[in-house]
């Protein structure tokens, strides 16, 4: 064999090996589209596979996406979206970013406020701060599902801790209780988008059927303090 294709032959190995490599990845964003905890219909009929292919896969997605393309390619790129909140919260210029990761945040953390196996009563520890701070589990489910339902508007409805005591509060739109100094337990989306498919011009079915079946308590006492 010649010296020359000899080394054609190593160059071509060479080129083929390196083909094979993975190639070197971009750090994935701290800002993405999170996997949903349950299967697409694992909340029907309260919450249908066709409600969540709008409401997550392109409402909660839309949010995302708008997210990653105000960021890119400045000093904020791969923040958090608690560091974006923090970030563009009362910041006229920043308006925009703060909407959509402030609603990104707040999707996310819905869902994790569901579980197919949800409803019930809450565990111990956080039913017994319900009869301390909001008169007891019936009354505080009461006074959440009026809130929700009573929200004007497109929002949320939340169940928060402010030091050591617990609160129902709404926010409108893409407010969040991060930037009042509240910590969220648990949350339910009050807006159209959320139940107008399973539950057309009916708020409050959707809302009592989630607090009855899907509100997950357990997680919302995880979040205690």
């Amino acid at each position: 064999m010649s010296h020359s294709r000899r080394v054609f032959l190593a160059g071509a190995t060479s080129a083929v090996a390196l083909s094979a490599l993975p190639r070197a990845a971009k750090a994935a964003s701290p800002v993405e589209l999170p996997k949903l905890p349950w299967a697409d219909d694992a909340l029907a009929p309260v919450i249908s596979a066709n409600t969540l292919s709008f409401h997550y896969g392109k409402h909660h997605k839309a949010y995302v996406d708008k997210v990653g393309d105000l960021v890119r390619d400045t000093e904020l790129e791969g923040a958090t979206l608690e560091a974006l909140i923090t970030a563009s919260a009362g910041v006229p210029e920043r308006r925009a970013l703060f909407n959509n990761a402030a609603q990104a945040w707040n999707h996310a953390f819905y869902w994790r406020s569901l579980h197919p196996k949800g409803g019930g009563k809450p565990p111990a520890r956080l039913a017994a701060l319900l009869d301390r701070d909001l008169g007891g589990f019936d009354k505080a489910r009461a006074d959440l599902a009026a809130a929700a339902v009573g929200h004007f508007g497109s929002g949320w409805a939340w169940l928060v801790q402010k030091g050591e005591t617990l609160q129902i509060v709404t926010t409108a739109n893409a407010d969040t209780p991060l930037t009042a100094g509240l910590k969220p337990l648990l949350t339910i989306d009050d807006g159209e988008h959320a139940n107008y498919l399973d539950y057309p011009n009916r708020r409050a079915d959707h809302v009592n059927a989630v607090l009855d079946k899907l509100i997950d308590w357990r997680f919302a006492e995880a979040n205690l303090g």
